[in-house]
């Protein structure tokens, strides 16, 4: 314990350093030479949002302070199109503003709106969030923390390892609102692209035993439960009206019974080891990989990319 104790604490600060510039389109060089042999231009694809759709500690890690992956399903997505490119912005721990207006401070290093980095001539963009603006997953850490003398000290010197805890009070309408706006932004930059809203996988789902597979009770159950339905519930709001260009991409209803506890799950629970690596309380690799699928789906049945290209 006092090993993993000492690991938790020494991880060094760092200073803050210059904005990056945004990270250019990654396209295979496979991609680039199947792409020849089509008729359709290659599709260009953006992800935005917070860590589940980064990935944090899911290999290969292709940018460490942003916690992003480079098998998260944007990057799964993008290998399945030839000739496709791919522009991804998340960033764990991100926020809905910080996606369009507000610059994140990631342990030093300074990442601007992600809106700035999003390609104006996108035919495709995926956008996860809003879980952070209500505290979903930094409730969970908290709650989690707080239940042993070590969590808690950990808590106060070290947080909830990167995952907001909510500081504003957003109903479901508050929380649809500031999405809406979020997505409005993004089509005003991009409005050629077809916007994807991707749902967070559910947490905890049926199979879940209070106690044993979360250090909490039923009562904290059911409220992580409220809150998970409550962001579901202003995801769907805050497409509507907005249908020519924008939908939403079912995943917490089939996630259900792949959540903390069950035979197939395709989230993590909290151990100290995911904890510091920031994957607890997140997205496993079959999760990234089923999430795909899911959207993969999704662009066949809007006629997006044809069923033969997966």
């Amino acid at each position: 314990m006092r090993n993993c104790l000492s690991s938790l604490l020494s991880r060094p600060k760092r200073l803050h350093q210059p904005i990056p510039s945004p990270p250019k389109p990654i396209i295979s060089p496979s991609h680039q030479t199947q792409s020849q042999s089509t008729t359709m231009p290659p599709l260009r694809i953006a992800n935005l949002g917070s860590s589940f759709a980064a990935g944090p500690s899911i290999p290969p890690c292709v940018d460490e302070d942003a916690g992003r992956s480079g098998a998260n399903f944007a990057c799964l997505i993008h290998q399945r199109i030839p000739g496709s490119s791919l522009t991804d912005l998340t960033v764990s721990g991100a926020i809905l503003p910080n996606l369009t207006t507000e610059p994140q401070d990631r342990g030093g290093r300074i990442f601007p709106p992600q809106i700035q980095g999003l390609p104006e001539d996108s035919d495709l963009v995926f956008v996860l969030g809003g879980g952070n603006d209500i505290g979903y997953i930094g409730g969970l850490f908290e709650d989690t923390l707080s239940a042993t003398w070590l969590g808690t000290f950990v808590m106060k010197v070290r947080g909830t390892g990167g995952a907001p805890v909510s500081t504003v009070d957003l109903d479901v309408d508050g929380l649809a609102a500031r999405y809406a706006g979020v997505l409005d932004e993004i089509h005003a930059k991009a409005p050629k692209a077809q916007v994807l809203v991707v749902e967070y996988l559910t947490m905890l789902g049926s199979h879940v035993q209070p106690g044993k597979d979360v250090p909490f009770g039923e009562e904290r159950v059911a409220h992580h439960k409220a809150v998970s339905a409550r962001l579901l519930e202003a995801t769907t709001k805050a497409v509507e009206g907005r249908a020519e260009w924008c939908h939403v991409v079912s995943v917490g209803e089939p996630s259900e019974d792949h959540a903390i506890g069950a035979p197939d799950p395709w989230v993590s629970g909290f151990s100290w080891k995911l904890f510091y690596a920031g994957g607890a309380y997140h997205p496993r690799a079959e999760g990234m990989k089923a999430v795909a699928d899911i959207i993969y789906k999704k662009l066949v049945e809007l006629k997006i990319v044809d069923e033969g290209e997966l």
